[in-house]
This record gives C-alpha cells, sequence and structure tokens, in this order.
C-alpha cells in the first residue's frame, strides 16, 4: 500500500448472490467500487479503516509459507473443498498476517478466480514460481500433488538456507566479540596501564608504546570509526539489495575465494536443480520453467546463465546442449541432464542432481566448520593475548626500571 492510498473494509454481493466482505488498498472508495466490478462482485457498503497507532505482527517468512502450503495440500487430498480449506488453514493460524491473507485469497476465490490468479495478487508473499506451479496443478487436476511438492521445495529451500546462514553466523559472530573484547581492552584498560606505566620513569618498551598509540588514537577517533562502518555497511547491504550490477561484481568476486567459490556454486546449483526438477514435474514447459528458476537459484552470475539457457532452449537446442555452452555447469550436471532428456526421466535426474549438491554442501560444511573452529580461537588467542603482553611487559621488565 503507498502513501496516498488507504485501507478500506468493503461488503458485497458475487455473482452466486452469497454474500462477501474483505479489506482492499486504493485512493478512494470509487475505485474500491471499480475494482469489486470487475471481479464480478457488487459492492455494498464500504467503510474505512483506520489503523491503529501502533500494532505488532509477526512477518510472514518462508515457513509461515510453507506450512500454509503444506497444511492445503493435506487438506485438498482429504477431499476438503478448497474454499473451506483455506478457513481451516486462517483459523488455525495464530498469525493475524497469515489470516488476513488467507481471507483476501479466499474473497478473490469466491468472486470466482482460479487459486493461482488469487495468489499472483500478492506477489511480495507467493513469487512468479510458487504461482506457475500452482496453476500447472490446476489446469493438471492435481493440485493437492503439486502442492505437496512446492512445501517440500520451500523446505528444502529453507533448510539450505539455514545451513548456510548457520556456517557464515557463527564465525562472524565469534569474531565480533573478539574484537569488541579487544577494543574495550584498548579503550578501558590500556589507559589505566598507561597512567601506572607514567611513574616508572623510564622508557616502556617499543611494543607497549605502539599499544598505547593505537589506544590512544581509537580512543579519539572511536565515535568516526564507528559511524563510518556503520554507514558502509548499511550501504553495502543497499547496494547488494537494490543494485544489480554491484551484487554481480560481488557474487563475481566471491566466486573467485577457494572455500567460497565451491559453497556458492553448489548451493547455486543445488537450488536449480531442485526448483527445476519441481516445476518440471508439475508440468511447467521447461522453457517456461527456467525464466523463474533462474531468480531461484539465488546466484546472479547462474541467473544470468540460466536466462541465455532459455534463450538457446527457445531456439531449438537441448537442455544438456545449452547447459554445457554455458561454461558454468559441471559435466555431472550435463550428463545427467543429457540421459535424463534421452530416457524421458528428466525431473527425475535433476533431483538427483540436487540431492548430490546438497549433500556435498553438508560435508563441504563440516569440514570448513571444522577447519574454522581453531582459526578463530588462534586469531582471537593472538589478538588479545598480544594485548595482554604488551601491558605486562614492562612490569616483567621493572627490575630493570627500578
Amino acid at each position: 500500500m503507498t502513501a496516498s492510498n488507504r485501507m478500506y473494509s468493503w461488503q458485497g454481493t458475487n455473482a452466486q448472490g452469497a454474500a462477501i466482505s474483505g479489506q482492499s488498498a486504493a485512493r478512494s472508495p470509487a475505485l474500491i467500487r471499480a475494482q469489486l466490478r470487475q471481479r464480478g462482485i457488487r459492492p455494498g457498503r464500504i467503510d474505512s479503516v483506520r489503523p491503529p497507532l501502533w500494532q505488532w505482527r509477526r512477518p510472514l517468512d518462508g515457513k509461515a509459507l510453507s506450512q500454509f502450503s503444506r497444511q492445503l495440500a493435506t487438506l485438498l487430498k482429504a477431499g476438503v473443498a478448497l474454499l473451506q480449506a483455506l478457513d481451516v488453514v486462517a483459523q488455525s493460524s495464530a498469525n493475524p498476517a497469515m489470516a488476513s491473507l488467507l481471507g483476501a485469497i479466499k474473497a478473490d476465490i469466491a468472486a470466482g478466480s482460479s487459486l493461482a490468479t488469487a495468489l499472483r495478487r500478492h506477489p511480495h508473499y507467493f513469487d512468479r514460481l510458487y504461482c506457475n506451479l500452482v496453476d500447472a496443478g490446476e489446469q493438471s487436476g492435481s493440485l493437492e500433488v503439486v502442492l505437496a511438492q512446492v512445501a517440500a521445495l520451500q523446505e528444502q529451500r529453507q533448510a539450505l538456507r539455514a545451513r548456510l546462514k548457520k556456517a557464515m553466523t557463527y564465525p562472524l559472530l565469534v569474531l565480533l566479540v573478539g574484537f569488541g573484547v579487544s577494543a574495550l581492552l584498548l579503550l578501558e584498560v590500556v589507559p589505566r596501564f598507561q597512567s601506572l606505566f607514567g611513574g616508572f620513569g623510564a622508557e616502556l618498551p617499543a611494543f607497549t608504546q605502539q599499544v598505547i598509540g593505537l589506544s590512544q588514537w581509537l580512543g579519539a577517533h572511536f565515535w568516526w570509526l564507528l559511524i563510518t562502518f556503520g554507514s558502509a555497511c548499511g550501504a553495502g547491504v543497499w547496494g547488494y539489495r537494490h543494485k544489480p550490477a554491484l551484487r554481480l561484481w560481488l557474487v563475481r568476486l566471491a566466486l573467485r575465494l577457494p572455500v567460497l567459490d565451491s559453497l556458492l556454486r553448489h548451493a547455486a546449483l543445488a537450488r536449480f536443480a531442485r526448483t527445476l526438477s519441481t516445476s518440471f514435474g508439475a508440468g511447467v514447459p521447461l522453457v517456461e520453467a527456467l525464466g523463474t528458476v533462474a531468480g531461484a537459484c539465488g546466484n546472479p552470475v547462474y541467473e544470468q546463465a540460466l536466462h541465455k539457457v532459455r534463450e538457446d532452449l527457445a531456439s531449438g537446442l537441448a537442455l544438456n546442449v545449452a547447459l554445457r555452452a554455458s561454461g558454468l555447469f559441471p559435466a555431472l550436471v550435463v550428463q545427467m541432464c543429457a540421459i535424463g532428456e534421452t530416457a524421458g526421466t528428466l525431473d527425475d535426474m535433476l533431483a538427483r542432481i540436487a540431492s548430490h549438491y546438497e549433500q556435498a554442501i553438508d560435508h563441504l560444511l563440516d569440514t570448513l566448520t571444522a577447519l574454522i573452529e581453531p582459526l578463530i580461537v588462534l586469531i582471537l588467542g593472538l589478538l588479545v593475548g598480544s594485548l595482554v603482553i604488551a601491558m605486562y611487559l614492562p612490569i616483567f621488565q621493572l627490575g630493570n626500571v627500578i
């Protein structure tokens, strides 16, 4: 909802004469009436909704949406009608945002829209891949099967993302704590030792003088350094999210680093294979599926390559030939795709590829964790230990000073 839009609650009747209600955002009640007529709803009462001064709402994350997909698939498989199933899921949800979202989807379906069309009206929660899979399931009459596949896909993507975040977060957090402790020593402890050393009447060791100089410089520029560091981090995050050229440059730079290279490539290949396997298995045409799979791989380098692969497929090339021509896909991926295309089991081969790279990521993360932990301990030991030694070195030489 933009700043010029307001939220309105409305009541009306659909084409079957049933009373329905809901909430929509628009600039005026007249636009609400026009929107309702386009959806086949005869508008009735329309009231402006005043938002509360403050209200906390849990956001709808990937876990909540995957639970929605899993619950809806289970209810449809049990023979529950779609509208009733949406009611059951909404009532069982403890999140008001999810209940509101499902109410809007139900209103659109009651007005005659398909589930895929209703989901497309909420692109912030349901991306093109999700909507295309649901559309294919509705057209093939296997919506409950497709929703179960979508839920499994979302759960696997979340598990992969969680493993990657855990592997990246732990060492960064430990390093930040180590640097924080070092800064505390330099800002609080070192000045106290400096005043103590001032009464010795002798020249301090060179190492101690350097640490004291660093402490004085950090104390004079601490707030500027903190503001600069925070601004640089904020600008970097904003640029990565909103500047595709910067994001592409950073990913290409990361792909040149020894360990990070393998991790990012394996993650992109696992997402590509798992998503394309689910899309193609659900009946989405290969050329159309690659358009949404490219954005789901989570890597702008592979995203560019997959758009080129899609163009090659549209011009008549086989998938394995187009993948080989890109130069980014290993021989294992190309060969298994060739076998799948020949045998008519491409979705199964892609699922095997995804499982292979997901297992490779697990092994790589375990190895990386085993190597990083002693390295971090060594770095923190050298960092903090050097400061302690610098402060106690004059005390060790106290006999020579006196």
